[in-house]
């Protein structure tokens, strides 16, 4: 009777039914493995960027694009021949891997410049990857329906780790090492990859995959097309092309904020260990509100008023923060506009964004929604930190630099708008054709 209460009672405070309680935990543990791992060594990253040189960030990000242009092919020919059922595994195997190699370099090659660099462009490959990955098994398991309610407390649990993992990168930073902290992220991943089973179980009972629910294609074969299907999906559909353009506007806010901040680190803390323990202080605070927003907000206003307000809130908030950076550029405006940005983003933007994807095909979960968090979002990088370095340039500080911030956050709330709007539609089609074959047109609709 007792587990039976607190069942009914955790089932409504996370807007999810008695039957989606045992996946909506796993999404949210599995998250939480991702983030507190790979927050741990985001401070990590901030730091060696730094030591590689503020005015060089431009120059990291267009490497790290290029690095996506040959990474993506070989994940898409990869997912064309692996079973959905198997694709996290290899991926994720990849990336541990990789985590391992990065330990025993810090090891032999402590301070050098190079690896720093190497290191950044590689985790901000790391990050996209195995974040896309970890948002297209979700968008796989989930329905359209079930995404809006349960994707915000899935979200949540990235918010938790957000919170442990900058926590125990400043707390371990100077016990077990830069090597110690990569090594502990490697295991929090593996942990992650065993949470998908069970996801993937229930998907075929319960969750997209059940009989006769809408878009319930096989795991067990791989994702039709070529390596270059993401892209030419993308092209053909101007849904998931008004995604990407949602994405580069997104990313072209965060990396205005991004120099900035880079720049006020690198003057007032110049010391490595100092920078770290402050990038993981900002994380926390920020993982906290995203955090609250999510348990208690963010899925009722999606259930409530669509998507389309979960992509468009922030951006106008960016927007008017902007303008009030303009009237007063000081640290203090700088320090609110990025605190509201980052919360809004991984409280309201990411799972709205990810919701997007829900009503869609295989194909569109995995190869274009991959292009668009990987190519798509580092071009946007590379393209917006030399567009930063031209404005400053011509040395009007902070004020010109938010006058276009102001006009990007504008429009990329009103393409937000758009969007949600489709979603929802789509949704709702796909739950009133639940007993219909299932289509692939839907992406290009």
């Amino acid at each position: 009777m007792l587990s039976t209460t607190l069942t009914r009672r955790l089932g409504a405070a996370i807007n999810a039914e008695r039957h989606e309680l045992p996946p909506a935990l796993a999404g949210f543990a599995l998250f939480f493995c991702l983030f507190s791992g790979y927050f741990m060594l985001r401070p990590i990253r901030e730091s060696m960027g730094i030591m590689a040189g503020v005015e060089n960030l431009q120059w990291l990000f267009t490497a790290t694009f290029l690095v996506m242009l040959v990474a993506v092919p070989l994940f898409a020919w990869l997912s064309s021949r692996v079973p959905r059922l198997h694709f996290v595994d290899w991926v994720y195997g990849f990336f541990g891997l990789n985590l391992l190699v990065f330990a025993w370099l810090f090891l032999v090659l402590e301070d050098s410049v190079w690896l720093a660099r190497v290191f950044y462009v590689w985790i901000s490959v790391y990050n996209l990857f195995v974040v896309s990955v970890a948002w297209s098994l979700m968008a796989d398991v989930f329905d359209g329906r079930q995404a809006k309610r349960l994707f915000a407390f899935i979200a949540a649990g990235a918010s938790v780790g957000g919170l442990v993992g900058p926590a125990l990168s400043a707390l371990l930073v100077g016990v077990i090492g830069e090597a110690g902290l990569v090594v502990l992220a490697g295991v929090l991943l593996g942990i992650a990859l065993a949470l998908k089973t069970p996801l993937m179980r229930w998907r075929e009972v319960g969750g997209a995959g059940r009989p006769g629910a809408p878009l319930s294609e096989s795991t067990r074969k791989p994702v039709e097309g070529n390596p270059f299907s993401g892209l030419t999906r993308v092209l053909r559909s101007p849904y998931l092309l008004a995604i990407a353009g949602f994405v580069v506007l997104l990313a072209t806010v965060t990396t205005f904020l991004y120099f900035e901040q880079a720049r006020l680190v690198a003057e007032h803390f110049p010391d490595r260990d100092a920078q770290i323990r402050v990038f993981g202080t900002i994380d926390v605070i920020v993982q906290a509100g995203a955090l609250l927003s999510q348990v208690f907000i963010t899925g009722r206003v999606a259930q409530k008023l669509g998507v389309r307000m979960l992509l468009a809130i922030v951006p106008i908030l960016v927007c008017v923060g902007f303008i009030g950076l303009a009237l007063a550029p000081t640290f203090a405006m700088l320090a609110a506009l990025m605190i509201v940005r980052r919360i809004g983003e991984y409280a309201f933007v990411r799972p709205g964004r990810e919701m997007l994807f829900a009503p869609l095909d295989a194909e569109s979960k995995y190869k274009a929604k991959n292009f668009i968090d990987t190519v798509v979002y580092r071009a946007g990088d590379a393209v917006s930190g030399w567009v930063k370095s031209g404005l400053d340039l011509l040395g009007q500080g902070a004020v010109l630099v938010a006058i276009a911030g102001a006009v990007c956050a504008l429009v990329w709330g009103v393409l937000g708008w758009y969007l949600g709007q489709q979603a929802d539609r789509l949704s709702k089609r796909g739950s009133e054709t639940a007993d219909a074959p299932p289509s692939t047109a839907l992406a290009g609709r």
